[in-house]
Parts: C-alpha cells; structure tokens; sequence
C-alpha cells in the first residue's frame, strides 16, 4: 500500500489518535515516531518534521482535541503532545423520534449511490436504540441532491459504473470544444460541481466544470472499463488546479415581476452559488423595469442563469457576460425550430 494513499494516511492518523489518546504525560516527537509506524518508515527527520505538521493540522481540522504542553515543567524547550481524554469523548447522543424520521430521510438520498452501504449500515444502528421514528413528519418526502447543472446526473452515473463519456466542454474563453474522460469523481467545491478523472485526448488527469458541460453527456465506453487510482484525492486536485477569478461587475435590467431570485438576492446582499455572484446596488427604473448591478466571477455560469429568464432580463454591461447570455438564447431557439420543424411521433423509415 502506498504511504501517501488514503487507506495508509487513514492508518496513519489512527494510530497517531491511538498513541496520543493512550498516554498521561505527553509524548516528545522522538516517542511519537517510534510509536507510529509509518512515521518510522520515512526517509528523514525532515520528511517526517513535514508529515507529523501536517497530520497535527489534519487532526485539530477534524475537531480532535491534539494538545501540545510542555514536557517538563520547569523547561519549556520541547513540547510534548497528547489527546485530552476528557475533551476527546463525546457525551452519549439521544435522538427523538422527528430527529430519527430525518436521519432516516437523509440516508435514503444515498441509497442509489456510492455511500449507500454505509447509510443503510448507520440507519440499522440507529434503529437498534429504543426511540421509533416518526415518519409521519416526512411522509411524502423524497430526498435527492439538488443541482442545477443537467450534466450531474449523467456524469454521476458514468462515476458509479466507471465508464468514459464525452461531451463539449465551454472553456474560459468562451470556445467550446470536444472531451473525453474517463470520470473519477464528482465533487462540490466552493458550491460549484466538478468532474474529476483522466483525459483521453490528453492523456493526463484534468478537472472540469460541470457548469461548463454544454449539450448531452455520451458514454463512449463499457462500464468497469478502468479503475479508479487508489490515492485520487478529487478536493485536492480541485484546489490545485482551479484559480478564483476577481470579480467582475455586471449591470442587469429586469422587468416587473420576473427575476425574482435576483431580487431575492439583492435585497438579501447574499453570495449566490451560480457564478458567485453578489449584489451591490438595486434601483428602479422606467416603466415597468428595475435595474440593478451584481459581481460575478464566472461569465459562463452566470450568463446560464440569466438565459433562464428569457427576455425578462436583460444584460446591459459587461460585453462577454451580454455575448454569453445571447448564445445560450440562440441556441434555445435554434432547438425549439428544429424540434418543430419534427414534431413527435414524425420521422421516415
């Protein structure tokens, strides 16, 4: 197993969290090296230095009570480390019967996915304590993932079954071109869906946007075609590769009644999950329309909310955000002609 995959880093903190978590007094660096395995295995104190900060950080992130002390008490020169037991432990969790009905609810938005043999598995022992649920408070409820980008769906599938797809992808300077990937993971980062995986054509990981996903998403490939690498890490490989844009502000026109989520957002002052997208001013206009100006960080994104208005909204700055949102428009109405143009249930043989 490698040491830098999650199964080995997994090991690694647990037997970090063991070691601590077991000692009265605290434990020097020195100690804590010969008592861990793996940190034994590297190649230098200074490898190991690096590993142990990062591991330290990783455990107090997870809300892990990692306390560094001296360990003398009259010399402050080294510290020592250990878990305070106390803080460690959690005090026993006692749910009601509406909370049990949720926590059911929650884990059934997983059972077509990756995780489901671990919600069914967290559902059995909730449902070994002595509280019924009450699911008459959700009865009619149907829990899913919410998403607003039509590429989710069918790249989520192809993850679970490990098939390559293909589809056009809008890059950032508005050029649409073609891609295959064999998908590895679909992941919410900073609110925004990203596929992650390995590009045919390229021949090398690459991440993508599933906002930027435009038309059908095909699968090129027969399911269980490749694996996924034991060690992807998809919010690292996120972090590494996509760089947040300055933003950018963007003057809009709405009619009377329409826009109402944009309006919510105004007068809400709220960061929006499409674009990233703020308010900053609203006034009302003439007639029957009100302006209002927003920053965005992603023209691609934001202009697909936009067009989802139709002619209720209009774009009157910046250019790129206007020309993208009269793209997406086009191409609507050139899919409306031609599905008029074959009407249903039409066709030759």
């Amino acid at each position: 197993m490698s040491s830098t995959s999650p199964a080995a880093k997994t090991e690694r903190l647990l037997n970090l969290v063991i070691c601590l978590l077991y000692t009265r007094q605290p434990l020097s660096k020195a100690r804590i090296r010969d008592a861990v395995p793996q940190y034994g295995d590297t190649a230098s104190l200074e490898a190991f230095d690096r590993m142990f900060e990062r591991d330290k950080d990783e455990l107090r992130d997870l809300g892990i009570p990692l306390r560094t002390e001296p360990l003398d008490a009259y010399f402050d020169d080294e510290p020592g480390y250990r878990i305070d037991r106390r803080e460690y432990a959690l005090a026993d969790i006692v749910f009601e019967a509406d909370e049990l009905a949720v926590l059911g609810l929650a884990s059934r938005t997983w059972q077509q996915a990756s995780l489901a043999g671990a919600a069914s598995t967290a559902m059995r022992k909730l449902q070994a304590a002595d509280v019924e649920r009450d699911t008459s408070s959700v009865l009619g409820l149907e829990p899913r993932v919410r998403t607003k980008e039509p590429a989710f769906t069918p790249v989520k599938d192809a993850v679970l079954v490990c098939c390559a797809i293909a589809f056009d992808y809008r890059k950032a300077d508005g050029q649409l071109a073609p891609r295959r990937l064999e998908p590895w993971a679909v992941t919410n980062w900073h609110g925004r869906w990203y596929v992650t995986g390995f590009d045919l054509d390229r021949d090398a990981p690459r991440v993508f946007r599933l906002g930027r996903v435009e038309g059908a998403v095909q699968r090129v490939g027969r399911p269980g075609a490749y694996q996924v690498p034991e060690d992807h890490d998809p919010l690292s490989m996120i972090a590494g590769v996509v760089v947040e844009r300055a933003p950018q502000t963007a003057t809009l026109r709405l009619r009377t009644g329409a826009g109402n989520t944009l309006r919510r957002r105004a007068r809400a002052g709220t960061r929006a999950e499409n674009g990233g997208s703020t308010v900053s001013a609203i006034s009302e206009g003439p007639g029957d329309w009100s302006q209002m100006d927003l920053e965005f960080t992603d023209a691609e994104i934001f202009a697909q909310e936009i067009a989802g208005f139709g002619p209720a909204v209009r774009v009157v700055h910046p250019p790129e955000l206007i020309e993208a949102v009269v793209r997406r428009l086009a191409a609507a109405r050139s899919a409306q002609r031609r599905v008029a143009d074959h009407p249903a249930g039409e066709g030759t043989l």
